[in-house]
């Protein structure tokens, strides 16, 4: 299919995507979830990734920086709550936790109330946008308290795991003192 075939495609592609990434955030704030370290891992290291990029963003541009750090103060504290109330056990050799669903899930929904609202203002179009000319701090600072959640709510739920997780040799006969 030529290039100029899906031009017209375009935004409804990207909002589909966006709408797939989005139900699987939150459908990771519900139920019984199995834990992955490996998966744990790359989700720790990009969202270190995406907080440095929100850091150097309230660099760049000024007007948004107290949004940024206010949103990164209130995402720290937020994830240290939901992280008390996570529930977390080791069943036959895998790491099972509960989250809080209504702290991920609100966060979810007012960063996504926030997106719809700048839509429908026609902040998110033309060149503007790409440029950061109409960065809000409101939104920025939205996306900084869900960024740094995240942060705080998969590294503390990594170190709790890690603790939690029996010693490999836990089963296995003592060895015979010689």
């Amino acid at each position: 299919m030529p290039a100029h075939a899906l031009a017209p495609l375009t935004p409804y592609l990207s909002i589909a995507g966006l709408a797939f990434l989005y139900y699987r955030r939150i459908r990771r704030s519900f139920g019984r979830q199995q834990w992955k370290p490996r998966r744990t891992m790359v989700r720790l290291c990009l969202l270190a990734f995406v907080t440095a990029m929100l850091a150097l963003a309230a660099c760049l541009l000024p007007h948004v920086a107290l949004g940024v750090a206010v949103g990164a103060g209130l995402g720290t504290a937020l994830g240290l709550f939901s992280l008390r109330h996570t529930h977390t056990e080791w069943v036959d050799g895998c790491g099972w936790y509960t989250p809080n669903p209504w702290i991920g899930g609100a966060l979810s929904v007012v960063l996504l109330g926030r997106l719809a609202w700048r839509w429908s203002q026609g902040a998110l179009t033309g060149g503007m946008a790409a440029s950061g000319q109409q960065a809000s701090p409101l939104t920025m600072g939205i996306a900084a308290a869900l960024v740094v959640y995240s942060l705080v709510h998969v590294g503390g739920l990594w170190w709790r795991m890690r603790h939690l997780r029996p010693p490999l040799g836990r089963d296995a006969p003592p060895a015979a003192l010689g």
